[in-house]
């Protein structure tokens, strides 16, 4: 168990060297870690000790956070292709051309994988084959995945001096609502619980309703950029933001329960799991916190 005893004793499991910048998050199911680089190249690595298992090459660099679902490992490239690998051996199950090319993670949801492109569109894709089922236009471009709840699509954009939170059917592609009055560019991924969504823009965190789409609280931080995604454990979301500090609020209401500053920028999206909160910091450090702080 990680605490604060543990820490200075914390040394590196192992390495793996892809050549390049890794801007991705990496996957971990049944024992293996699935990462992007942009060396143009997914790999997949033994999760105990980083041997490689395999290597698929991509027509591009890839930035896009790889998602493993069923056997299957999906991925975009900024090359205009989105991937579908057998998660076991690496091999193409398929491959999908887009028009523009894939900066963002996809989702998948019910069979059906969501795909926002760099140009403004997003698509949806069956997961089986990689025919296209819809796509449609948006404002701006997203930099982060969609949310996928209760059959709709959540994205966030960035438009002009604003930026958009949309939400979409998730079956046709029809617009279900859209709020274009936030106070930035919505570069990090919402999140969903329950019946809300919270999400992140320049200086603010909301929550908003996901059957209306009318804001039921939005907070002030004063943080310009926020590219951390929201994390909602246990009635609390967690974000983090340019100004170091990684906040808690109140899922019901917006207060704010505490914030804790790390003195650099977190870019990186808090995780909640075994009673503590874990974030990284741009001043090259990883914290822990324990939920509630103290407990």
């Amino acid at each position: 168990m990680l605490s604060p005893s543990a820490v200075p004793g914390l040394a590196p499991a192992w390495r793996f060297s892809t050549g390049n910048e890794v801007f991705s998050s990496p996957a971990v199911v049944n024992g293996v870690a699935y990462v992007a680089s942009m060396s143009s190249a997914v790999y997949a690595l033994n999760a105990a000790t980083g041997a490689r298992r395999w290597t698929f090459r991509s027509n591009g660099a890839v930035s896009s956070s790889p998602a493993v679902v069923g056997g299957r490992v999906f991925v975009g490239s900024q090359g205009s292709r989105v991937y579908a690998l057998s998660a076991a051996t690496g091999a193409r199950r398929w491959r999908v051309r887009l028009r523009t090319e894939v900066d963002a993670s996809p989702a998948l949801a019910d069979g059906v994988l969501y795909v926002p492109g760099d140009a403004g569109e997003l698509y949806a894709l069956r997961a089986a084959t990689g025919a296209r089922l819809w796509q449609v236009g948006v404002p701006g471009h997203a930099d982060s995945a969609p949310a996928v709840a209760l059959g709709v699509v959540y994205l966030g954009t960035d438009h002009t001096d604003v930026g958009d939170l949309l939400a979409f059917d998730g079956a046709t592609g029809k617009p279900v609502w859209d709020i274009t009055d936030s106070d930035g560019a919505v570069d990090a991924a919402p999140a969903v619980a329950s019946d809300v969504v919270y999400w992140a823009a320049n200086g603010s965190v909301s929550a908003t309703s996901v059957i209306t789409g009318k804001n039921l609280w939005s907070v002030s931080v004063g943080a310009m950029p926020m590219d951390s995604d929201p994390a909602v454990a246990d009635g609390v979301v967690y974000v983090g933001a340019s100004d170091g500090n990684l906040y808690a609020f109140d899922a019901a209401t917006g207060s704010q329960l505490w914030a804790y500053n790390t003195g650099s920028p977190i870019q990186s999206s808090p995780a909640v799991a075994d009673g503590r909160v874990y974030v990284g910091s741009d001043n090259g450090d990883e914290y822990a916190f324990a939920v509630p702080p103290g407990g």
